[in-house]
């Protein structure tokens, strides 16, 4: 079976103390994936590079079995196919309605699909009737909750979620990892970055372990307590040039 996600000999440097090396990784459709590793491991910036929005210095990525293209609108409609929710995610100051509306109005969703796309997406989230409530007015968890019903509205084939239930109440976090071992059933694949060691085995999610960079290899969560570091080593085909931030790919 084709990975839906593959990189290969990826390098980056970041300042003088952080470096991103990665011989491979294969992600699988249809997988949970849950991200580990300390503090300054390097979970956020693998997510950002398999989110296209990081560019290494050297290295292969494959999307739906398609190596990253230079030109602007191949990469666009390759980065349609995922999408990253970042630890702190940015409302719009406007109701939690038009926060979903927006990426599907520029994606060119007619407005009676729109309506269906965004009701389903609260729903999922536990937040049906939230449409008219102000992004100002929500709590933390319900602020990440919106954010994750706005990524689920576009579709996307990966979804990357970095830190997505960190310090957030209970109800949430149970809505959140029900979630996720349903989205997997439904064909999505999802890659979570986490610091609940616990996790991993709760959502029987495979565990991807990073250290100071370095990428050990994806196992069943049974076994991710064992210690099989691999050292990586790890030649991207020239530049291209990406955006850092956005919070959504339209």
């Amino acid at each position: 079976m084709e990975p839906i996600l593959s990189l290969q000999n990826i390098e980056l440097d970041r300042g003088k103390t952080f470096s991103l090396k990665i011989d491979h990784l294969k992600v699988m459709s249809g997988g949970l994936y849950a991200l580990t590793g300390p503090n300054g491991a390097g979970k956020s910036t693998l997510l950002g590079v398999l989110a296209m929005l990081i560019r290494p210095k050297s290295g292969d990525l494959s999307v739906l079995g398609a190596p990253v293209l230079r030109k602007a609108s191949q990469l666009k409609e390759l980065r349609r196919q995922i999408t990253l929710v970042e630890q702190s995610p940015y409302l719009f100051n406007d109701t939690v309605y038009q926060n979903l509306a927006l990426g599907l109005r520029l994606r060119g969703t007619q407005a009676k699909e729109q309506d269906a796309l965004i009701k389903e997406a609260l729903e999922a989230v536990g937040l049906h009737g939230f449409e008219q409530r102000q992004a100002q007015d929500l709590s933390g968890g319900e602020t990440r909750r919106v954010a994750l019903a706005r990524a689920l509205a576009l579709k996307p084939k990966v979804l990357l979620l970095d830190e997505p239930m960190a310090n957030i109440d209970e109800a949430s976090l149970a809505v959140f990892e029900s979630l996720l071992t349903s989205l997997p059933q439904q064909g999505m694949t999802i890659i979570f970055s986490t610091h609940d060691s616990d996790q991993p085995e709760r959502l029987s999610a495979e565990v991807i372990h990073m250290n100071n960079g370095r990428l050990e290899k994806a196992r069943s969560s049974q076994t991710s307590r064992q210690n099989d570091k691999a050292t990586e080593k790890v030649a991207w085909p020239g530049p291209i040039k990406l955006t850092e931030s956005s919070y959504l790919w339209l």
